[in-house]
């Protein structure tokens, strides 16, 4: 687990991505993109609420594909209209929450 800052989870994978770029010509983008892409299961967007309060705005799961340089990635909730709804996507990596021991099918209808 790690914490960024960026203004949506989407942008977090961007950056993620970018900042190891920054290190010189010892590293590249063919290196760092998979390697993150494979590295990150889930992005959880934490935004500050007009009270000061911290709410989640998104959660993204992580293909561990990448298209185009793109790391794929599926909306798994989302806000809508102030309040955080389900989106179309499961945890796209069902196996490595099995083999933690984790029941992600009762954590995603909301009885975990």
């Amino acid at each position: 687990m790690a914490s960024i800052h960026a203004n949506s989870a989407r942008q977090a994978l961007v950056k993620m991505c970018t900042l190891p770029l920054l290190a010189g010509e010892n590293i590249g983008a063919r290196f760092v993109v998979p390697t993150v892409a494979a590295s990150v299961d889930l992005i959880v967007h934490v935004g500050i609420d007009a009270r000061g309060r911290r709410t989640v705005r998104e959660i993204a799961a992580v293909s561990g594909r990448v298209e185009n340089d793109n790391i794929e990635t599926e909306m798994v909730f989302a806000v809508a209209e102030g309040v955080l709804v389900r989106g179309p996507a499961g945890a796209v990596r069902r196996e490595r929450f099995e083999q933690a021991g984790i029941d992600i099918e009762r954590l995603l209808v909301g009885r975990g």
